[in-house]
């Protein structure tokens, strides 16, 4: 074969994109530069809106009084009271899940029922049986995160325990005290990962958000 000549199945293969191709990959490869971009923009709007917007769009507080009395009563921080409250139920007073939890806290009338049992918290003032009400809602949830602040030792091992249950929690404590690793890195269960980050952003966004307190 004469060295000048070009073989065709080469030449096929170096040929140029045709024009409609290259115009595809160039618009595909700004996919990712334009979502980043949109991606700023949406940070940049948010960090710049005043504070009471965010208040009202993204992070409310309802019942107030209920959430400061509860902190009170319970030793419990309201910022976390709040963020949980948030993540929860997003402050949806009627909220129930297919497990049975109910309301604001999503408390399991089981969990309120053994709060009750150990005399953590006043039955004969908030019953078992009208956690749907708001007041009672706020009170049992206090309540049962005192008592896992309790007998963990951090509040990121609180809010594990509080989605997971106590038993979860404290095998991954203990696998992370073994390991000698951080707590959230022995969490097994995904959904309780991402409800430890969804509470603990939720935490800090309250706590920015009401320097002066949910009341003030």
């Amino acid at each position: 074969m004469s060295p000048t000549r070009r073989n065709p199945f080469i030449a096929h293969l170096v040929r140029p994109l045709p024009r409609k191709k290259l115009k595809f990959w160039r618009w595909f490869r700004a996919i990712p530069i334009t979502i980043c971009t949109l991606l700023i923009c949406i940070a940049l709007f948010f960090a710049a809106m005043p504070n009471q917007m965010q208040r009202s769009l993204f992070y409310p507080v309802k019942y107030p009084e209920t959430i400061v009395a509860a902190s009170e009563a319970y030793d419990v921080d309201e910022y976390l009271i709040c963020a949980v409250i948030k993540i929860e139920s997003n402050w949806q007073e009627a909220a129930k899940s297919p497990a049975g939890a109910i309301g604001l806290m999503q408390m399991m009338p089981q969990t309120a029922e053994e709060c009750a049992s150990r005399g953590l918290i006043n039955s004969s003032r908030y019953s078992t049986d009208d956690l749907a009400n708001s007041r009672t809602n706020i009170m049992y949830g206090t309540c049962y995160l005192s008592y896992l602040l309790s007998i963990t030792s951090s509040q990121d091992e609180a809010i594990a325990a509080y989605n997971a249950g106590p038993n979860a929690a404290s095998s991954w404590i203990t696998t992370a005290t073994l390991l000698e690793s951080d707590f959230s890195e022995t969490i097994t269960y995904p959904e309780t990962r991402a409800y430890l980050d969804n509470v603990t952003e939720a935490y800090a966004q309250y706590a920015k958000l009401y320097p002066e307190g949910i009341n003030a």
